[in-house]
């Protein structure tokens, strides 16, 4: 397969798949709670597929694959309904006249349905294909590196870097990534005896950011098969470690301890996407996962229009006895609109950096 289609064909799934997940979560959870559905879209733009159920739900697939919405009745206000959809208001049925902890339980359902799909595939990965049981035993030092010059050995077992202990081998990377330069504690057991060497990771620049290595490589990784509930558990486990290390990274470049490099659009998604897919599709599987969980996580941040701003303004409620004033609310949502807006360019213009484009517009006005 050609690896331009295979990458577009593998980031429609993907985001298609999350989309759908996320957008049914907020379907069933409004139809458990008496609340009816207008409309569930995925994608935006002039519908490509279209067609009603019994319940009076129009379902709809838009032809950009970037997102999708889920709309409810009574999602506006009365006073802000206008004449026609004041009509046909169905009493009862209006998402409004909901107690607010069925409208926060309807909001919520759309990041925890992402969060039980990550939960579901890790799981089916385990149970399929096998969970792997990396270790921290070293099979490669680089000639010359910096590990070699410090004295690791092919055989060693890193259990500590920096006094924290590590048992998987993407704990050490994790840990070296942002310290390009800076001395890192390796604690090492060699033949039952453990000793500590100082190793300076070098810089290498992967697309435009620089990381640390200590040119060392993991040994084999040996894949172990789980029964269905161990496989479920975990995925749970995984699911909530991948949760636990996306909250620090993004902590990690809020503090600027990481850089925004890894910040990332939909072309970084395509992209990754299409690397995944020419590596099975195991590999693609693993990334709609941990794609998911990152789905969940910038839907629950207290952005309004984002699910968490929602929240936000639902706990004010619950506090207040009353929903915020409604200019409150509009100028939070102005504002949240405008941030999500800079972090799309910023995200794209990552994307552009490390797919080249930017180096080479550069070059041509150079």
């Amino acid at each position: 397969m050609p690896d331009t289609f295979r990458t577009i064909l593998a980031f429609v799934v993907v985001l298609g798949v999350l989309v759908f997940i996320h957008e049914l979560g907020h379907y069933l959870a409004a139809r458990w709670r008496g609340i009816h559905v207008e409309r569930f879209a995925v994608g935006f733009g002039r519908p490509i597929a279209s067609w009603s159920d019994r319940r009076g739900t129009e379902w709809r697939i838009g032809w950009i694959p970037l997102g999708g919405y889920v709309k409810l009745h009574g999602q506006e206000t009365p006073a802000d309904a206008p004449p026609e959809v004041q009509a046909g208001w169905r009493p009862g049925e209006t998402f409004h006249d909901k107690p607010v902890k069925d409208r926060a339980i309807v909001v919520a359902a759309g990041p925890a349905a992402n969060f039980l799909l990550a939960i579901l595939l890790f799981g089916l990965l385990y149970a399929t294909v096998g969970q792997p049981q990396t270790t921290t035993a070293v099979g490669v030092v680089a000639e010359g590196s910096a590990a070699a010059r410090a004295g690791v050995l092919p055989g060693d077992r890193i259990v500590a870097l920096d006094g924290q202990a590590v048992t998987r081998f993407d704990q050490v990377q994790r840990h070296v990534q942002p310290r390009a330069g800076q001395p890192v504690q390796v604690t090492i057991e060699r033949e039952g005896r453990q000793s500590t060497l100082s190793v300076t990771p070098e810089a290498r620049t992967s697309g435009e950011r620089t990381v640390g290595v200590l040119g060392i490589g993991a040994g084999a990784a040996q894949f172990e098969r789980l029964d269905p509930f161990s496989a479920l558990w975990a995925g749970t486990v995984h699911t909530v470690d991948v949760t636990w290390q996306t909250l620090g990274a993004v902590g990690q470049m809020i503090t600027g301890a990481r850089g925004t490099e890894d910040l990332g659009g939909p072309l970084g998604i395509g992209r990754i996407a299409g690397e995944a897919a020419r590596l099975g599709l195991a590999s693609l599987v693993s990334f709609m996962a941990i794609l998911s969980v990152n789905l969940a996580l910038i839907n629950l941040f207290p952005i309004p229009v984002l699910d968490g701003g929602h929240l936000m303004f639902y706990a004010a409620e619950a506090i207040r006895g009353r929903p915020l004033p409604a200019k409150a609310q509009e100028y939070g949502f102005r504002a949240g609109f405008a941030l999500l807006i800079t972090l799309f360019v910023f995200a794209t213009w990552n994307d552009l950096a490390n797919l080249g484009v930017v180096r080479w517009a550069a070059g041509l006005l150079g």
